[in-house]
Protein backbone atom coordinates (compact mmCIF):
# COMPACT_ATOMS: atom_id res chain seq x y z
CA UNK A 1 0.00 0.00 0.00
CA UNK A 2 1.16 3.41 -1.10
CA UNK A 3 0.57 6.87 0.02
CA UNK A 4 -1.19 9.59 -2.52
CA UNK A 5 -1.86 12.90 -2.86
CA UNK A 6 -4.92 13.92 -4.49
CA UNK A 7 -6.70 17.10 -5.22
CA UNK A 8 -9.59 18.51 -7.99
CA UNK A 9 -8.72 20.21 -10.54
CA UNK A 10 -8.31 24.58 -9.45
CA UNK A 11 -7.95 23.35 -5.61
CA UNK A 12 -5.28 24.57 -3.68
CA UNK A 13 -5.94 21.99 -0.94
CA UNK A 14 -4.88 18.57 -0.87
CA UNK A 15 -5.40 15.34 0.65
CA UNK A 16 -3.84 12.25 1.46
CA UNK A 17 -4.97 8.66 0.51
CA UNK A 18 -3.23 5.15 1.03
CA UNK A 19 -4.22 2.70 -1.68
CA UNK A 20 -3.12 -0.49 -3.11
CA UNK A 21 -4.48 -0.53 -6.16
CA UNK A 22 -5.61 2.24 -8.86
CA UNK A 23 -9.44 1.58 -8.02
CA UNK A 24 -9.05 1.75 -4.58
CA UNK A 25 -7.54 5.00 -5.29
CA UNK A 26 -10.25 6.20 -7.21
CA UNK A 27 -12.64 5.11 -5.23
CA UNK A 28 -11.10 6.95 -1.55
CA UNK A 29 -10.40 10.06 -4.11
CA UNK A 30 -14.06 10.40 -4.72
CA UNK A 31 -15.19 10.23 -1.15
CA UNK A 32 -12.71 12.32 0.37
CA UNK A 33 -13.17 14.73 -1.97
CA UNK A 34 -16.71 14.93 -2.05
CA UNK A 35 -17.17 14.04 -5.64
CA UNK A 36 -20.13 12.92 -6.58
CA UNK A 37 -19.88 9.08 -6.98
CA UNK A 38 -22.41 8.47 -9.88
CA UNK A 39 -20.03 11.37 -11.93
CA UNK A 40 -17.04 9.93 -14.34
CA UNK A 41 -13.98 10.61 -13.28
CA UNK A 42 -10.31 10.65 -14.40
CA UNK A 43 -7.16 10.47 -12.47
CA UNK A 44 -3.78 12.20 -13.80
CA UNK A 45 -0.63 13.10 -12.89
CA UNK A 46 -0.88 16.80 -11.52
CA UNK A 47 2.65 16.99 -12.78
CA UNK A 48 2.13 16.86 -16.52
CA UNK A 49 -1.36 15.56 -16.92
CA UNK A 50 -0.59 11.87 -18.12
CA UNK A 51 -3.76 9.59 -17.63
CA UNK A 52 -3.54 6.66 -15.60
CA UNK A 53 -5.70 3.85 -15.89
CA UNK A 54 -3.24 0.65 -16.01
CA UNK A 55 -2.93 -0.86 -13.14
CA UNK A 56 0.95 -2.27 -13.62
CA UNK A 57 1.59 1.37 -14.42
CA UNK A 58 0.42 2.64 -11.14
CA UNK A 59 2.49 0.01 -9.24
CA UNK A 60 5.45 1.49 -10.90
CA UNK A 61 4.49 5.17 -9.59
CA UNK A 62 6.74 6.55 -6.65
CA UNK A 63 5.39 7.35 -2.72
CA UNK A 64 3.49 10.54 -2.47
CA UNK A 65 2.72 10.99 -6.17
CA UNK A 66 0.23 13.76 -6.53
CA UNK A 67 -2.68 13.26 -8.88
CA UNK A 68 -5.77 15.21 -10.20
CA UNK A 69 -9.17 13.93 -10.26
CA UNK A 70 -11.04 15.01 -13.14
CA UNK A 71 -14.67 15.11 -13.58
CA UNK A 72 -16.89 14.75 -16.91
CA UNK A 73 -15.48 16.62 -19.37
CA UNK A 74 -12.64 18.44 -17.59
CA UNK A 75 -9.14 18.17 -19.12
CA UNK A 76 -5.49 18.67 -17.74
CA UNK A 77 -4.18 21.83 -17.93
CA UNK A 78 -0.21 22.96 -17.71
CA UNK A 79 -1.59 26.34 -16.12
CA UNK A 80 -3.01 24.33 -12.56
CA UNK A 81 0.32 22.96 -11.11
CA UNK A 82 3.98 23.89 -10.59
CA UNK A 83 4.87 21.57 -8.45
CA UNK A 84 2.03 22.63 -5.70
CA UNK A 85 3.82 26.10 -5.67
CA UNK A 86 2.35 28.32 -8.34
CA UNK A 87 -0.82 29.22 -5.89
CA UNK A 88 1.87 30.53 -3.18
CA UNK A 89 3.96 32.20 -6.09
CA UNK A 90 1.06 34.20 -7.55
CA UNK A 91 0.03 35.48 -4.12
CA UNK A 92 3.82 35.87 -3.33
CA UNK A 93 3.90 38.29 -6.00
CA UNK A 94 0.66 40.24 -5.86
CA UNK A 95 2.17 41.18 -2.15
CA UNK A 96 6.04 41.85 -3.41
CA UNK A 97 4.07 43.94 -6.49
CA UNK A 98 2.21 46.18 -3.71
CA UNK A 99 5.39 46.69 -1.52
CA UNK A 100 8.14 47.23 -4.04
CA UNK A 101 7.04 46.41 -7.56
CA UNK A 102 10.28 44.19 -7.93
CA UNK A 103 9.33 40.34 -8.64
CA UNK A 104 11.02 38.05 -6.24
CA UNK A 105 12.90 34.97 -7.91
CA UNK A 106 11.81 31.71 -8.53
CA UNK A 107 14.02 30.63 -5.95
CA UNK A 108 13.25 32.58 -3.07
CA UNK A 109 9.68 31.67 -3.52
CA UNK A 110 10.42 27.94 -3.32
CA UNK A 111 12.73 29.03 0.23
CA UNK A 112 9.90 30.42 1.74
CA UNK A 113 7.27 27.84 1.45
CA UNK A 114 10.28 24.96 2.80
CA UNK A 115 10.93 27.55 5.22
CA UNK A 116 7.67 27.53 6.75
CA UNK A 117 6.74 23.63 6.00
CA UNK A 118 9.69 21.08 4.99
CA UNK A 119 7.18 18.31 4.15
CA UNK A 120 6.09 20.44 1.07
CA UNK A 121 9.60 20.00 -1.03
CA UNK A 122 7.62 16.52 -1.97
CA UNK A 123 5.02 18.65 -4.23
CA UNK A 124 7.77 20.18 -5.89
CA UNK A 125 8.56 19.99 -9.81
CA UNK A 126 11.45 18.88 -11.17
CA UNK A 127 11.91 22.41 -12.36
CA UNK A 128 11.56 23.31 -8.30
CA UNK A 129 14.53 21.07 -7.73
CA UNK A 130 16.96 22.55 -10.12
CA UNK A 131 15.88 26.15 -8.96
CA UNK A 132 16.79 25.57 -5.50
CA UNK A 133 20.35 23.45 -6.48
CA UNK A 134 21.74 26.05 -8.73
CA UNK A 135 21.27 28.80 -6.28
CA UNK A 136 24.45 29.86 -4.08
CA UNK A 137 24.46 28.10 -0.50
CA UNK A 138 25.30 30.85 0.98
CA UNK A 139 22.45 33.11 -0.10
CA UNK A 140 20.22 29.79 0.41
CA UNK A 141 21.25 29.85 3.88
CA UNK A 142 20.50 33.68 4.29
CA UNK A 143 16.86 33.02 2.86
CA UNK A 144 15.91 30.06 5.07
CA UNK A 145 17.59 31.12 7.87
CA UNK A 146 19.79 28.33 8.26
CA UNK A 147 23.64 27.57 8.53
CA UNK A 148 25.65 26.57 4.99
CA UNK A 149 26.13 23.20 6.53
CA UNK A 150 22.05 22.76 6.40
CA UNK A 151 21.69 24.68 3.07
CA UNK A 152 24.33 22.26 1.37
CA UNK A 153 22.38 19.07 2.71
CA UNK A 154 19.49 20.12 1.70
CA UNK A 155 21.05 20.70 -1.96
CA UNK A 156 22.54 17.38 -1.96
CA UNK A 157 19.02 16.06 -0.75
CA UNK A 158 17.12 17.76 -3.28
CA UNK A 159 19.86 16.53 -6.25
CA UNK A 160 19.42 12.91 -4.72
CA UNK A 161 15.26 13.31 -5.20
CA UNK A 162 16.20 14.94 -8.68
CA UNK A 163 18.28 11.82 -9.85
CA UNK A 164 15.83 9.04 -8.37
CA UNK A 165 12.71 10.78 -10.36
CA UNK A 166 14.99 10.51 -13.14
CA UNK A 167 15.68 7.15 -12.70
CA UNK A 168 12.31 6.14 -12.36
CA UNK A 169 11.82 7.84 -15.90
CA UNK A 170 14.20 6.00 -17.28
CA UNK A 171 13.01 2.65 -15.99
CA UNK A 172 9.77 3.59 -16.89
CA UNK A 173 10.76 3.95 -20.62
CA UNK A 174 12.97 0.68 -20.54
CA UNK A 175 9.70 -1.25 -19.52
CA UNK A 176 7.83 0.06 -21.87
CA UNK A 177 10.02 -0.69 -24.98
CA UNK A 178 10.63 -3.88 -23.55
CA UNK A 179 6.40 -4.64 -23.51
CA UNK A 180 6.48 -3.13 -27.01
CA UNK A 181 9.24 -5.44 -27.84
CA UNK A 182 7.73 -8.78 -26.65
CA UNK A 183 4.34 -7.78 -28.68
CA UNK A 184 6.02 -7.54 -31.92
CA UNK A 185 8.17 -10.69 -30.96
CA UNK A 186 4.97 -12.47 -30.83
CA UNK A 187 3.05 -11.33 -33.54
CA UNK A 188 6.14 -12.56 -35.37
CA UNK A 189 5.63 -15.69 -33.46
CA UNK A 190 2.37 -16.13 -34.83
CA UNK A 191 2.51 -15.23 -38.44
CA UNK A 192 5.45 -17.83 -38.86
CA UNK A 193 3.21 -20.20 -37.04
CA UNK A 194 0.61 -19.73 -39.90
CA UNK A 195 2.75 -19.92 -42.61
CA UNK A 196 4.61 -23.13 -41.47
CA UNK A 197 3.58 -26.16 -42.91
CA UNK A 198 2.77 -28.34 -39.73
CA UNK A 199 1.93 -25.67 -37.47
CA UNK A 200 2.07 -26.65 -33.89
CA UNK A 201 -0.60 -26.71 -31.19
CA UNK A 202 -0.89 -23.80 -29.40
CA UNK A 203 0.67 -23.64 -25.82
CA UNK A 204 -1.78 -22.47 -22.90
CA UNK A 205 -0.88 -19.44 -21.32
CA UNK A 206 -1.29 -18.06 -17.99
CA UNK A 207 -3.52 -15.21 -16.90
CA UNK A 208 0.12 -13.78 -14.94
CA UNK A 209 1.18 -9.90 -15.86
CA UNK A 210 4.42 -9.82 -17.37
CA UNK A 211 6.09 -8.02 -14.55
CA UNK A 212 5.33 -11.21 -12.37
CA UNK A 213 6.69 -13.87 -15.10
CA UNK A 214 9.93 -11.50 -15.03
CA UNK A 215 10.50 -12.07 -11.53
CA UNK A 216 9.69 -15.50 -11.99
CA UNK A 217 12.09 -15.99 -14.28
CA UNK A 218 14.81 -13.68 -12.75
CA UNK A 219 14.89 -13.96 -9.41
CA UNK A 220 16.70 -16.49 -7.49
CA UNK A 221 14.12 -16.66 -4.31
CA UNK A 222 10.95 -14.80 -6.91
CA UNK A 223 8.67 -16.17 -3.93
CA UNK A 224 10.12 -13.19 -1.43
CA UNK A 225 9.62 -10.67 -4.11
CA UNK A 226 5.82 -11.47 -4.68
CA UNK A 227 2.65 -10.06 -3.09
CA UNK A 228 0.12 -12.47 -1.03
CA UNK A 229 -2.30 -12.08 -4.25
CA UNK A 230 0.60 -13.26 -6.53
CA UNK A 231 1.51 -16.08 -4.46
CA UNK A 232 -1.76 -17.72 -5.00
CA UNK A 233 -2.31 -16.67 -8.51
CA UNK A 234 1.16 -18.07 -9.28
CA UNK A 235 0.02 -21.52 -7.31
CA UNK A 236 -3.41 -21.32 -8.80
CA UNK A 237 -1.87 -21.48 -12.51
CA UNK A 238 -2.24 -24.68 -15.12
CA UNK A 239 1.49 -26.45 -14.63
CA UNK A 240 1.68 -26.99 -18.35
CA UNK A 241 0.46 -23.28 -18.73
CA UNK A 242 3.31 -21.83 -16.72
CA UNK A 243 5.74 -24.34 -17.69
CA UNK A 244 5.69 -22.59 -20.99
CA UNK A 245 5.05 -19.00 -20.55
CA UNK A 246 8.68 -19.36 -18.23
CA UNK A 247 9.93 -21.93 -20.31
CA UNK A 248 10.90 -24.55 -17.97
CA UNK A 249 10.44 -28.49 -17.80
CA UNK A 250 7.28 -29.44 -15.49
CA UNK A 251 9.31 -30.68 -12.48
CA UNK A 252 11.18 -27.06 -11.78
CA UNK A 253 7.58 -25.44 -12.13
CA UNK A 254 6.04 -27.39 -9.62
CA UNK A 255 8.89 -26.87 -7.09
CA UNK A 256 8.49 -23.20 -7.22
CA UNK A 257 4.88 -23.04 -6.78
CA UNK A 258 5.59 -25.61 -3.43
CA UNK A 259 7.73 -22.64 -2.65
CA UNK A 260 5.24 -19.91 -3.46
CA UNK A 261 3.03 -22.21 -1.68
CA UNK A 262 5.37 -22.37 1.62
CA UNK A 263 5.81 -18.72 1.53
CA UNK A 264 2.17 -18.00 2.00
CA UNK A 265 2.00 -20.22 4.55
CA UNK A 266 4.65 -18.57 6.53
CA UNK A 267 3.24 -15.34 5.97
CA UNK A 268 0.02 -16.02 7.12
CA UNK A 269 1.58 -18.01 10.26
CA UNK A 270 2.73 -14.69 11.29
CA UNK A 271 -0.10 -12.73 11.05
CA UNK A 272 -1.68 -15.23 13.12
CA UNK A 273 1.46 -14.81 15.46
CA UNK A 274 0.60 -11.46 15.98
CA UNK A 275 -2.59 -11.26 16.65
CA UNK A 276 -2.07 -14.09 19.07
CA UNK A 277 0.43 -11.23 21.02
CA UNK A 278 -1.88 -8.65 20.53
CA UNK A 279 -4.82 -10.65 22.82
CA UNK A 280 -2.22 -11.65 25.06
CA UNK A 281 -0.70 -8.54 25.61
CA UNK A 282 -4.62 -6.99 26.52
CA UNK A 283 -5.72 -9.83 28.29
CA UNK A 284 -2.39 -8.96 30.72
CA UNK A 285 -2.94 -5.57 30.84
CA UNK A 286 -7.08 -5.93 31.77
CA UNK A 287 -5.76 -9.07 34.18
CA UNK A 288 -3.34 -6.09 35.82
CA UNK A 289 -6.06 -3.39 36.04
CA UNK A 290 -8.57 -5.84 37.73
CA UNK A 291 -5.35 -7.18 39.98
CA UNK A 292 -5.03 -2.92 41.10
CA UNK A 293 -9.02 -2.94 41.98
CA UNK A 294 -9.15 -5.76 44.07
CA UNK A 295 -11.13 -7.57 41.86
CA UNK A 296 -11.34 -11.83 43.06
CA UNK A 297 -12.12 -13.36 39.92
CA UNK A 298 -8.42 -11.43 38.77
CA UNK A 299 -6.72 -12.79 41.74
CA UNK A 300 -8.37 -16.33 41.20
CA UNK A 301 -7.19 -16.22 37.56
CA UNK A 302 -3.55 -15.59 38.61
CA UNK A 303 -3.87 -18.17 41.12
CA UNK A 304 -4.72 -21.00 38.00
CA UNK A 305 -2.30 -22.51 35.52
CA UNK A 306 -1.33 -19.74 32.99
CA UNK A 307 -2.01 -20.54 29.11
CA UNK A 308 0.81 -19.19 26.77
CA UNK A 309 -0.09 -18.17 23.24
CA UNK A 310 1.30 -20.22 20.56
CA UNK A 311 3.92 -17.16 20.21
CA UNK A 312 5.06 -17.20 23.41
CA UNK A 313 5.44 -20.68 23.80
CA UNK A 314 7.29 -21.50 20.72
CA UNK A 315 9.55 -18.32 21.70
CA UNK A 316 10.22 -19.94 25.23
CA UNK A 317 10.77 -23.10 23.88
CA UNK A 318 13.56 -21.79 21.25
CA UNK A 319 17.30 -21.60 22.54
Amino acid sequence: MKRFLVRVKGAKEKFGVAASSLKELSKKAVKQLNVDPKASVTLVLAEDGTIVEDQDYFLCLPENTEFILLTGNQKWSPCQIDGGTMWMAQESEELDDVDSGIERPKWKLLAAELKQNLATIVLFSDSDYQALIDVQTEELCKEMAITDRQAAMLQDTLQNLLDRRAEERECKELLQLYLKAMNKGSEKANVDDTDSKAPALEEPKTQLPSHVINVLREKTSPQLSLSNQQLEDVQKQNLNALSADLNWDTKRVRRLQHECEEELTKRYQKVHYMHALSSASQHNKHKAESMKRGCPEARAETESPKVLCPVTAHCSSSP
